[in-house]
């Protein structure tokens, strides 16, 4: 099945409350109207509601049981503003400025995450990666031994022979640059839990470097290595395996020759990649050579669901992300 589908059709089964801060934005209105309709999530949207409703009019977009919230004259405003400035006090932060950065609706989205008004946001049409990440980290944080807030793409191949019948997860493609050890450990921990969100499979984790179990020596591949061994410490019930070249994580015969024992060589179905070079490049020729359809970047390592957007996204990419971040709001009732 095509894992945007099952995506779909999981999160109709437990629909969740997803808030969308960029009402402001014609894509988020009609992912909101669409998201309803179709009954995958109840939808709050942030803004003037007189202003939204004119602007949905103007564009032909029918809101009917979205909920639009004036977070300006919402009675939690200033509740919201005194708990960022117990957050944050620590750093500097003014009570003056707490209650005026409360007032961007990004921020107060993920207030309203934090304190389990609803159940995941999604942004980033409008606002910059650094501003979605920044609001998830300072006020959403990350779960218990969780350090490194990452990303990562649900890549869906049109063939079936890799992964989980042609799917796969990339990680990290889009946020931490040059990750420590300790940062692939978490790397890794928050794509398992991306693999079973968005495969619906259990996890097969190759830790990847240009060296398959010691064939080549430099401290690229000695950091994966560390981070392997640390890893499995960590998480012993994790199938995890590495240093490991893509070819030896992903095709049984070669794995079965460059890693023999190996419990993932030649099955991987989680790719974690020892820097942002490598994963973006991975992902963006995966993308291109093999006609991969590219789902994302995806936050993980965040305590609550929010997922981030490309400024140049389109509707569908947000009605289906917001999908995707009910699916892992379920994950986390479990």
């Amino acid at each position: 099945m095509d894992p945007l589908v099952r995506i779909v059709s999981e999160a109709r089964k437990n629909k969740k409350t997803v808030v969308l801060p960029e009402a402001e934005d014609a894509r988020m209105l009609v992912a909101a109207a669409k998201a309803t309709k179709e009954g995958i999530a109840d939808i709050v949207l942030l803004g003037d509601p007189d202003k939204v409703s004119a602007q949905a009019k103007a564009e032909g977009v029918d809101l009917k049981g979205v909920r639009i919230t004036d977070h300006l004259k919402s009675a939690e405003l200033s509740t919201y503003a005194n708990a960022y400035y117990e957050l944050r006090k620590h750093k500097g932060v003014t009570q003056d400025q707490a209650a005026t950065l409360m007032k961007d609706p990004l921020f107060y989205g993920a207030m309203m995450v934090r304190n389990n008004a609803l159940d995941g946001m999604v942004a980033g049409a409008v606002n910059t990666t650094a501003n979605v990440i920044r609001a998830s980290v300072q006020i959403v944080g990350m779960p218990k031994g969780m350090k490194t807030v990452s990303s990562c793409f649900l890549m869906v191949l049109p063939t079936p022979e890799f992964g989980v019948d042609g799917s796969l997860i990339y990680s990290d493609c889009g946020v931490v640059p040059d990750p420590t050890a300790e940062q692939l450990v978490d790397i890794a921990a928050a794509a398992a839990q991306s693999c079973r969100a968005l495969i619906g499979a259990e996890p097969v984790i190759a830790m990847l470097a240009f060296s398959t179990y010691g064939s080549a020596s430099h401290p690229i591949v000695d950091k994966v290595i560390q981070a392997t061994k640390l890893a499995k410490e960590k998480y012993p019930n994790l199938q995890i395996d590495g240093e490991l070249q893509a070819d030896s994580a992903l095709i049984p015969s070669i794995g079965s020759k460059k890693a023999p024992g190996s419990p993932v060589a030649g099955k991987a179905n989680t790719l974690i990649f020892p820097d942002l070079n490598a994963g973006n490049i991975a992902y963006k020729l995966t993308e291109r050579l093999a006609k991969a359809t590219a789902i994302g970047p995806l936050l993980q390592g965040v305590a609550k669901p929010v997922n981030d957007l490309s400024r140049g996204c389109s509707a569908e990419d947000i009605y289906n992300t917001i999908a995707i971040t009910v699916v892992e709001s379920q994950m986390v009732e479990k």
